[in-house]
């Protein structure tokens, strides 16, 4: 062992001198002290080597105290020798001392140099590795992403999002620390960060899950929250689409769909970008406030944002459905088929709707001349539900149907084809309800 000593000794020299022959090297000006600053700069660095990190603490501890400016190194190094100090004692004191140290020699190299934003991000690592779970320090480690985000703009390594949420979750669990609002404030900012990294490439689903996962934990939103706290703020600045993109977003995942603050959103939502999803939800919000005008515009939005034929077949008979509110009977028969043409799952419900638009359009249609002729129009309903299976529907209507005797006064057989006239314009073979 000692030979192996004196052989890292001699490595060390060898390095420590050409160390030297670098610049930046601030060698003590009193020879017998910068004899021990080499002295102790090659132990350390030997021991730290070797995986000695204990050993290697107490000639670092001289070199910081004795010679504070020597040079970078002993800093960067330091990092290195008092976390593995920290992994490699078994006394939990002690791992606390040299967990402490390593935040200290942090903090003594920004005192020195003027380089924090580039090691910032790695004294945050350690800060959550050390101080997590505890409460009195993990406020510091919090505010060392802070500080990260402060002077670079963003957490660089992505992976390291979901442990400052972690730490903010903590902090807020110990000590009280945030308001909800800053809470999601800080969300939002790290979201756009996974954001970014998905944009080059990257897989953040891990991440992002986590940080949901937490949002949740904190039990910070709920429909209250929305509608009271981040509501007014949308009714005061409606032009805020940031805010109104986070209100729909926990709305939906929150379940709180139902209420003024979400349609309110939802409408910034969809003037700023359009989507199929957007215009089909408020179009279907419209409906369920009795504006089925206002939704037949959102469904035919919706219609020319669709990318695929399923979209276009559910939103078709949605819009069908609109325009059956408003009167629009031939425009909701036209939706109605299309819908059933795209997908046949449809049809029968679209069946059903066109047999119930010539159910109610006995005043549309009645000529007066020709009771047999105004009652063709529940043949064309019978025929509609027919096709949708729609017993229900088709039991209705033929309770409706001319009488026999109705047929034989205006000269009528059954079997003979007449045509309904009006806007329904269905040619139908004459029946009877007796």
């Amino acid at each position: 062992m000692k030979a192996k000593f004196a052989l890292l000794g001699l490595l060390s020299f060898a390095l420590a001198g050409m160390a030297q022959a670098q610049d930046n090297w601030n060698w003590p000006s009193d020879s017998a002290l910068e004899s021990k600053a080499r002295e102790y700069n090659a132990a350390y660095n030997d021991y730290m080597k070797a995986d000695q990190f204990i050993a290697a603490t107490k000639p670092l501890n001289w070199l910081l105290v004795n010679a504070p400016d020597l040079n970078e190194a002993i800093y960067i190094n330091g990092v290195t020798v008092y976390n593995g100090a920290a992994d490699e004692t078994s006394d939990e004191a002690q791992k606390k001392i040299y967990q402490d140290s390593v935040m200290t020699i942090y903090d003594l190299r920004a005192e020195k140099y003027n380089n924090e934003a580039a090691w910032i991000e790695n004294k945050a690592y350690y800060g959550y590795r050390y101080y997590r779970s505890d409460k009195d320090k993990v406020g510091d480690a919090a505010s060392f992403f802070a500080r990260d985000i402060e002077l670079n703009g963003e957490i660089n390594t992505f992976g390291l999002v979901p442990a400052y949420f972690d730490l903010v979750y903590r902090n807020n669990a110990y000590n009280n620390a945030y308001t909800p609002e800053e809470v999601l404030a800080i969300y939002e900012n790290l979201n756009a960060r996974l954001d970014k990294a998905e944009a080059a490439g990257e897989d953040v689903s891990g991440q992002r899950n986590t940080l949901d996962q937490i949002l949740v934990n904190m039990e910070i939103i709920d429909c209250d929250f929305i509608e009271n706290k981040m509501g007014p703020k949308l009714v005061a600045d409606p032009s805020n689409v940031k805010l109104a993109k986070q209100i729909f977003q926990y709305s939906v995942t929150y379940k709180c769909t139902s209420s003024e603050t979400f349609t309110k959103a939802l409408e910034v939502v969809d003037n700023d970008n359009p989507t199929f999803s957007t215009s089909q939800v408020r179009g279907m919000r419209y409906i369920q406030s009795d504006e089925p005008a206002k939704a037949v515009e959102m469904f035919q939005r919706a219609l020319e944002l669709a990318e695929n034929d399923a979209q276009r077949a559910e939103v078709s008979f949605d819009l069908a459905r609109a325009q059956a509110k408003i009167g629009q009977k031939s425009a909701a028969r036209q939706s109605a088929m299309k819908a059933a043409e795209l997908d046949s799952k449809l049809a029968s419900d679209a069946w059903s709707l066109i047999g119930g638009l010539y159910m109610t359009s006995a005043n549309d249609c009645r000529g007066g001349q020709s009771r047999v002729k105004d009652y063709s129009i529940f043949i064309a309903a019978y025929d509609a539900f027919a096709k949708a299976g729609d017993n229900s529907g088709m039991a209705s209507a033929k309770a409706r149907f001319p009488s026999k005797e109705e047929l034989f006064t205006e000269g009528y057989q059954v079997g003979q084809t007449i045509s309904t006239g009006c806007w329904v314009g269905q040619t139908v073979s004459l029946k009877t309800r007796d």
